[in-house]
């Protein structure tokens, strides 16, 4: 068997297991943004270096969900240079509580932060933050990863423990599931797939849920399909004052 095929073999076994064990969570998870936004409350997204790709993915994008906020934080993307810098930027304690109090949240809103590990400093300080204002905390992680590190932050704390809900995306420790030979390190990671997989099934049931309400969900369309653009704008302009990436 080739590595491709063993890859591919991981992945499905997964995100059978995320199937397996992770749909309560995704509904508990859905039902808790469903609510938020039936009150007139804000949804929020945070994830530092790699774990960011999460808030991109549920973001601005075709069939996604307009009222997810992104939290971007300076210095912790990938388009940072050097790159190596991330790293250093998610252990600065200190760093979550100026950038959360930059965004409009309040009492009721909910924050979905993604951190595979959740042992650095910056995602725990930002579930902490959260905790404190109010807000409903849904976490994606690596169980398995974070219960077998130990935390970074002074609270002695990993995000999955301060969390309301908590979502595995059930990858190993390391998030690499392939070894070649005798090399140490192994390759393939596969928290990006895992994650993308359970957050756009939790915005599918969040908008099934809506549409139950009654309420035509406010969804992007493809800009390249005609008609896209026009129907677009008039949903930004209908939920304007939820949304804060525009």
């Amino acid at each position: 068997m080739s590595k491709i095929e063993e890859y591919f073999d991981e992945v499905e076994k997964i995100l059978a297991k995320v199937r397996e064990t992770q749909i309560k969570g995704i509904e508990e998870a859905a039902n808790a943004i469903a609510e938020a936004v039936l009150k007139g409350n804000n949804i929020f997204i945070f994830g530092a270096s790699h774990s960011g790709m999460m808030a991109e993915e549920l973001v601005y994008r075709a069939g996604g969900f307009m009222l997810i906020n992104p939290i971007f934080a300076p210095g912790l993307s990938l388009s940072e240079r050097p790159v190596n810098r991330t790293s250093k930027l998610e252990r600065l304690e200190g760093f979550a509580k100026i950038l959360l109090e930059s965004y409009p949240v309040k009492k009721g809103d909910v924050l979905i932060i993604a951190s595979v590990s959740g042992r650095n400093p910056v995602p725990v300080e930002m579930a902490l933050e959260a905790k404190d204002k109010g807000l409903t905390v849904i976490t994606l992680t690596s169980l398995d990863y974070s219960k077998n590190v130990t935390s970074r932050h002074k609270s002695g704390k990993k995000v999955y423990e301060l969390a309301d809900i908590v979502l595995d995306d059930c990858c190993p420790k390391g998030d690499a599931v392939l070894q070649i030979g005798k090399f140490p390190q192994k390759v393939a990671p596969t928290s990006t797939i895992a994650g993308a997989y359970i957050l756009n099934s939790m915005i599918a049931r969040v908008v099934e849920i809506l549409a139950e309400k009654g309420i035509e969900p406010p969804v992007f369309i493809s800009g390249n399909l005609d008609g896209g653009d026009e129907y677009n704008s008039r949903k930004l302009a209908e939920y304007k004052d939820r949304i804060f990436y525009m």
